[in-house]
């Protein structure tokens, strides 16, 4: 079946979209496959979605990959998420570079093994100078953990609090640099915010697909895309129909 013809007017795509990759480990279970093996199905899919995003003009990309309560999880299950990290910054990050792709790294690496940590940053230098789009991967992430680290060096510095703005915080942030998310899109149907982009996301458009992450695809992701084209924007404030409505 032929792909579904992109027609979206490039000023209705949304500059930054992020990610909620969810339902790797349901996905596979319900194939009866451990869930290691969702997980490695998961990150093929991002090799698509990242395809797309570059084809949709979509100029900032966002993955929630591994949160700070994922530590949580059953320590053979970590571990394969550590190794699909590493397994993929191997054998992607040459083509990843050559469609232009720019890794960024939100986040805490401390965690993560010296070998992990300097591959990821050796990853980030080999890639700074790419500019079709920027992919920034969330591992070992958490909202939370954002705002009270940005808090902590924002004391750190000695900023008086008539000086704590929100530009200010924004620029503690992870993020610093990168335009707030315009869209979050969610995978495997579950409303929740789950610890993501909590400051970044306060007037994002919202996206949730009863789809699991390995197969939200193409028709999937520019289903949503059409849906935020739809949307008016209001950031708290009443579109210019309502309030010439509410003035006749």
């Amino acid at each position: 079946m032929a792909d579904t013809p992109f027609t979206i007017p490039p000023d209705r795509i949304p500059r930054h979209v992020a990610m909620i990759m969810d339902g790797n480990g349901r996905w596979a279970l319900s194939r009866g496959l451990p869930r290691l093996a969702g997980h490695k199905a998961g990150t093929e899919n991002l090799r698509r979605v990242i395809r797309s995003s570059v084809e949709f003009g979509v100029k900032y990309l966002t993955i929630y990959a591994f949160s700070t309560e994922n530590w949580g999880r059953p320590p053979e299950e970590v571990k394969g998420l550590m190794f699909i990290l590493e397994d993929v910054i191997d054998r992607e990050l040459a083509e990843l570079s050559k469609e232009g792709v720019q890794l960024r790294h939100i986040g805490r690496l401390e965690r993560l093994s010296p070998n992990l940590q300097e591959k990821v940053l050796d990853a980030i230098d080999a890639t700074k100078n790419n500019d079709r789009l920027v992919l920034n991967v969330a591992f070992n992430y958490g909202g939370r953990d954002e705002i009270i680290n940005a808090i902590q060096r924002i004391m750190k510095d000695g900023v008086p609090p008539e000086g704590v703005t929100d530009e200010l915080v924004s620029r503690y942030l992870y993020t610093a640099g990168t335009p707030d998310p315009d869209l979050i899109i969610r995978t495997s149907g579950e409303l929740r915010v789950s610890n993501f982009l909590i400051w970044q996301g306060a007037y994002s458009e919202w996206f949730v697909t009863p789809k699991y992450w390995p197969d939200f695809d193409r028709e999937e992701y520019l289903r949503a895309l059409e849906t935020f084209a739809s949307r008016d924007r209001r950031y708290g404030k009443v579109s210019s129909s309502e309030y010439e409505a509410s003035n006749a």
